[in-house]
Formats: structure tokens, C-alpha cells, sequence
């Protein structure tokens, strides 16, 4: 493998997810304004793609979670790659590094259908 491709294969994107959180990605502003229709157009996105994983409540739980790290409970206030609009757009556009389990979803949805997901994944949070 020459030298470029393997660098190429290891770069990250500034605003790539990261343990702890990501300042540069936290940055970055929700540009879809969380409406009816967003939060409807996400959650069919959800469903279609997120659920097996995260459960239909956001919880972790779904038929799909069986790898040696459980997906991430969308429900609650510790979210490992950080909580801003930013950070939780890069984890589903990018997936999380060296995981086999949150792919990227970069190639399968548009950046507006990434945002809604966004705006839905909002409502399934415990107050």
C-alpha cells in the first residue's frame, strides 16, 4: 500500500467524532429548525436506520445490539461523543472511529436528512 493511501485512509475529518466530545464539530450549528415535519422526516430515518441499534425508545436496545459495546443510550445526559447538534450530526454522518458497530451514514443520507434525525433523536431524551 503506497504512502498516500494509507494516509488517506487514516484521516479524519477536524470535526470527526471523538471520545469526550469535539470542540470544532460542537461548532457546528443545526441549520434545520427542529419543526414538525423535521422531527417527522427524522424519525422515519430513525426507523428505517437507527432502530435495530437504538431501540424504537433510544434506549440501546435494539435487535441489532449485540456487539461488544452496546450502542449509546440516546435517552440520557451522557452521551461519550459529546451532546451539541454538531457533535451528534458528525457521529451519524462519519460514525464512530474504530467501531464497527456505528457506521457512517454519510453515503445513505443527505446532510437535511442527517439534521432531522438530529431534531428527532432530541424528543427521545429523558427531561
Amino acid at each position: 500500500m503506497s504512502a498516500a493511501i494509507a494516509a488517506a485512509l487514516f484521516w479524519q475529518s477536524p470535526t470527526a467524532p471523538r471520545k469526550g466530545g469535539n470542540p470544532e464539530a460542537a461548532k457546528t450549528r443545526n441549520p434545520v429548525a427542529a419543526s414538525a415535519e423535521s422531527i417527522a422526516s427524522g424519525k422515519r430515518s430513525y426507523t428505517r436506520l437507527c432502530v435495530k441499534c437504538h431501540g424504537p425508545e433510544g434506549q440501546g436496545d435494539g435487535t441489532s445490539a449485540t456487539g461488544p459495546v452496546p450502542p449509546g443510550d440516546l435517552t440520557d445526559d451522557k452521551w461519550d461523543y459529546g451532546g451539541s447538534d454538531g457533535e451528534l450530526f458528525a457521529a451519524i454522518k462519519e460514525g464512530i472511529p474504530n467501531s464497527a458497530d456505528m457506521e457512517g451514514y454519510a453515503a445513505r443520507m443527505s446532510d437535511s436528512d442527517i439534521w432531522n434525525v438530529v431534531n428527532y433523536v432530541r424528543t427521545l431524551r429523558r427531561p
